[in-house]
Formats: C-alpha cells, structure tokens, sequence
C-alpha cells in the first residue's frame, strides 16, 4: 500500500487545480499518527471515505469522518492522524480558484476546515470513487470553467506576477504593476483567499526555500545560500520564519515526518 500518491489534472485544469494528493490507510489495521503537512498557499477539497481523520491546525482540532471537507488556507504546519480503514482524496486549488465564485467571502477564514454537503460542489463527487473517475470529473469542469473565463480576474493577476518575479515583490510594485490601489488589492485578495498579500508570498517563499533544502546537497549549498537565494535577510532571519512555521529549525527538521510533494 502507498500511503501517500499524487495525480496530476489536465494541462488547462491546471490554471485552477494544482494537483489531486491521496492518503491511503484504506487496508491498514493501525492508526497512522503525527504526520504534518506544511502550508503551500493552496485551498484544499478533502473526500474522507471509510473511517475518520483527526486533524489539528494552529486553532483547532478536527475530527473529518466520511464526507467532503472544505480546508481553508494554512499559515501554520498541521498535524494529521489516520484511522485504520481510511482513505483521504484531496483536491488542492490554487489560491485565486475560489475567487472565480463571487459568492464567497473568506476574508476571516485560515487555518480552519468545514465539512460541506456534496450538493454545494459545482461538481458531482460520489463516494466511494476511483482516482481515474475524479480525474475525468474534475478534467471536464475546470477545462469548462477555464473555457468560460479565458482572462484571468485580479487575484489571479496578483498571483501571476508574484509567481514571475524572480524576487521579493512589494504590494506597492504590484499595485503599480496592476495599474491599483494596495488598498483594494489587499481588500480583494483578503476576500478571495483568507490571506494578505504579504502572507502570500511569505508562504510561497518557506515552500520554496525547504523544497530547496531538501533537493540540495547541504554539504555544497548551506543555509546562509538557501536563505539569501530565497530573499531572508541572512541565515538567522531564515531559521527564526523556519522555526515560526515549523517549530523547529532547517538542520533539526526530519522530512519523513512529512507529506511532502514529489518532485515532477
């Protein structure tokens, strides 16, 4: 059994769908316990079939039994344990994906997960499912949804001139850049994401800098490289951001206590 398994959407599914993650203790007879997650400035769809998950975040504990979860934005590392008999599908959606429905206010909502009834998906999701079905499902609607809106709205510009640019941008530059105001900006994006602007791409920035840590061989590229390559100030700036995320610094981190992203 493979625990942990990644399957990737369409190339135009893409613009809103990052990827699709299972967790699979489906044929487990124990609990799987104290694996962590880091944030990666994604919304996630969870589709808990079987038993339950239990999943602590900075500002809650969850207990996820069968049905379909809605996971806010993660500033902080979440803990996940895994009953026998379960099995975890998660679609994760870039950050701008909700901001393509109006209806959705997120402005107050991190860190935090809501169970949703199916019939409130813009897709029909039966469970129990195989992966092949979800992707088909998911290909059909985001190919259609990007189809339907071939410009990108304001958050996913936001989001495409921060992924561009090589470094550090400021609210101001991509204010500029954008042709408005910071404060409707940051007032749009908080809406869209839970999330500030600078909160963003600090997120963006930690993932980035540990997928380098951990494809790098330390003995040739060291931790005042990565941080300055990644934009800290200098290596303490870099492990005291690590430590805020982690609890724990770059040299102390163990990645098998992780569910990490393969590398593609």
């Amino acid at each position: 059994m493979q625990l942990y398994s990644e399957h990737y959407v369409s190339q135009k599914s893409e613009r809103f769908v990052n990827k699709i993650w299972c967790l699979d203790n489906s044929i487990g007879e124990s609990v799987i316990e104290n694996k962590l997650v880091l944030p990666n400035g994604c919304f996630n769809l969870a589709i808990v079939s079987g038993n339950s998950i239990e999943v602590h975040t900075s500002q809650n504990k969850y207990e996820m039994n069968n049905g379909i979860y809605f996971c806010s934005q993660m500033t902080n590392k979440v803990l996940v344990n895994i009953r026998p008999k379960t099995k975890i599908t998660i679609i994760q959606l870039h950050a701008w994906t909700l901001s393509m429905f109006l209806k959705y206010d997120l402005s107050n909502f991190s860190d935090s997960i809501i169970k949703i009834d199916a019939a409130e998906l813009p897709f029909k999701v039966e469970i129990p499912f195989d992966i092949e079905t979800l992707l088909q499902i998911i290909n059909v609607y985001f190919e259609g949804l990007s189809n339907l809106n071939s410009k990108e709205n304001t958050i996913e510009k936001i989001c495409e001139v921060i992924r561009l640019h090589e470094d550090e941008i400021s609210v101001s530059e991509i204010s500029k850049l954008l042709n408005s105001s910071q404060r409707l900006l940051q007032m749009k994006f908080k809406t869209a994401t839970g999330l500030t602007i600078k909160k963003y791409i600090q997120i963006l920035k930690f993932r980035k800098s540990v997928d380098q840590m951990l494809n790098a061989d330390l003995g040739k590229l060291s931790l005042t490289e990565i941080a300055l390559y990644n934009k800290y100030f200098d290596q303490s700036h870099f492990i005291r951001k690590f430590k805020d995320v982690t609890k724990t610094t770059p040299k102390m981190f163990n990645p098998d206590l992780y569910f990490l992203s393969q590398k593609r």
